[in-house]
């Protein structure tokens, strides 16, 4: 099965200082996984790599803008483990990811910022929980597939 990542990363403020915060979805819009660091830099993106992989695989396609950090950090990941991601740099196929940092921003921009990274770090796993129940991306059951958002919350909270 062909597999294919978004990669992006945004900025929140954070005791008034800005952090960023890295993302990959899949080709469906679907959260692969997010982090928070203090840098946006190849060692920061290369964490990251490190860490989506580990839960859904290694993709054979990585979709970034055109950060010199991200493409750094792929390649540097390929060296060290064998793998060959290929990456392509086109805007318009990064616009998923960016649509996911609308729905986050939309939230946290009335917060004014956060007054810890740790807390930060704590909240934006909640705050971003909510737009992956309503792209549906987990089921409880196959019963379950029928429910809305707000009842596929409460059976995930059951």
């Amino acid at each position: 099965m062909w597999v294919s990542w978004r990669l992006d990363a945004t900025y929140i403020r954070v005791k008034g200082q800005w952090r960023y915060r890295y993302r990959a979805v899949d080709t469906y819009g679907q959260t692969i996984d997010f982090s928070l660091t203090e840098h946006r830099h190849k060692g920061a993106a290369l964490r990251f790599l490190k860490k989506a992989p580990r839960r859904h695989g290694v993709p054979e396609t990585i979709t970034i803008d055109g950060s010199g950090a991200h493409e750094a950090a792929i390649k540097r990941d390929n060296e060290e483990h064998g793998t060959i991601m290929k990456i392509r740099q086109i805007q318009y196929l990064n616009k998923v990811v960016a649509q996911d940092h609308r729905a986050i921003k939309r939230v946290t921009r009335p917060m004014l910022g956060f007054k810890a990274f740790e807390a930060t770090q704590a909240t934006l796993p909640g705050i971003d929980f909510m737009p992956m129940i309503k792209k549906k991306p987990m089921v409880i059951e196959a019963r379950d597939e029928g429910l809305t958002a707000a009842a596929l919350f409460y059976a995930l909270a059951a």
